[in-house]
């Protein structure tokens, strides 16, 4: 194959790959990473009866308590990485058993989907993902849900998936710094969402900082 040939090829496969996949179930997607099921909420079981009302217990507490102080951010998008801490306490509050997800080789990891990971009332495990959102945005096309492979995998069970999404809005400033609150919150069971797979090229620290890559550079004293 010519040089010509060949690049036109690489330049075809390079667009292709540039093209988002869509309408992926995560389900799927869950099964097929880590060879675990997303179990389906069953709104005739009664155990699910039973966690559906003890999540709005949590949900309605959490928002209780942020509205106490509310959350001092500089942006909306920021409040998100609150919002957990709230949620525990409240699961714990109702005698919940919650904790960080432990990853397949045992390690605590916060980054990274699932937010939590708690055993209910019938000794069930339940992954649980924190989110916010507001009216304004609620139907947007903005990227609210992010999921990335990984060999260390925070999901080690069957279990439900759910989210809690607070809606905040903001109430004042304080010390340079807006305050957030929270007036209503969503539950969200996670088995029928559909995502998008959308590729990115990466380059680490050793290849951005090669010496061939540096045009001029100083060391400041």
């Amino acid at each position: 194959m010519c040089n010509n040939d060949y690049t036109k090829k690489l330049e075809s496969i390079i667009k292709q790959m540039l093209q988002p996949l869509k309408g992926i179930p995560l389900k799927l997607v869950i099964e097929s990473l880590y060879n675990h099921t997303i179990i389906p909420f069953d709104f005739n079981d009664t155990r699910d009866q039973k966690l559906l009302e003890d999540l709005i217990v949590v949900a309605d507490r959490s928002a209780k308590n942020i509205n106490k102080k509310g959350i001092l951010r500089r942006r909306a998008n920021e409040v998100g990485n609150d919002i957990e801490k709230y949620v525990k306490e409240s699961l714990a509050a109702i005698g919940y058993e919650c904790n960080t997800p432990i990853t397949s080789e045992g390690k605590m990891k916060s980054t990274g989907y699932p937010d939590i990971e708690f055993i209910d009332r019938f000794n069930r495990t339940n992954y649980l993902e924190c989110k916010t959102f507001n009216s304004e945005s609620l139907n947007s096309s903005l990227r609210s849900f992010y999921l990335s492979p990984s060999r260390t995998s925070k999901i080690t069970k069957d279990a439900h998936h759910f989210a809690i999404s607070m809606e905040i809005y903001q109430s004042g400033s304080k010390n340079g710094l807006s305050i957030f609150k929270c007036k209503g919150w969503k539950i969200l069971c996670l088995e029928k969402l559909e995502v998008d797979v959308k590729y990115e090229f990466q380059a680490d620290n050793i290849h951005l900082y090669k010496k061939e890559m540096i045009l001029a550079e100083r060391n400041i004293k």
